[in-house]
């Protein structure tokens, strides 16, 4: 498959589809149930986070066959951000901050260290 791997391209695409419903499932409720109570917010992001499991756990059990468990970790923080920052801002309708940069750089960092060889 070239210079990617198969299990990292399966193990992101999992990842990637998780973070999307755990983004949701966390962040979702602020826009979508302001008004309803905080308990019914708590039913329906566990609802939208059973879809984020069902992803993740495989995605965690592939990924484990080629990386350790920090390179999962700090894929999955790689990945969190990529998700998050569309979301905040096209979603959410948050302002595009150089703070978002800021800590793609340190996650930059991580990424080095953790998988440096």
């Amino acid at each position: 498959m070239g210079m990617i791997s198969q299990p990292l391209l399966v193990t992101a695409l999992l990842l990637i589809c998780s973070n999307l419903f755990m983004t949701f499932a966390w962040y979702g409720h602020l826009k979508n149930l302001a008004a309803s109570p905080w308990y019914i917010a708590a039913l329906i992001s566990w609802g939208i986070a059973l879809f984020e499991y069902l992803l993740q756990v495989p995605a965690n059990r592939i990924g484990y066959t080629a990386f350790d468990l920090g390179q999962l970790k700090i894929l999955q923080e790689v990945i969190t951000l990529s998700v998050f920052i569309p979301f905040a801002v096209l979603y959410m309708g948050q302002p595009l901050k150089l703070d978002y940069l800021y800590a793609a750089i340190c996650l930059m960092g991580a990424v080095y260290f953790i998988f440096r060889t």
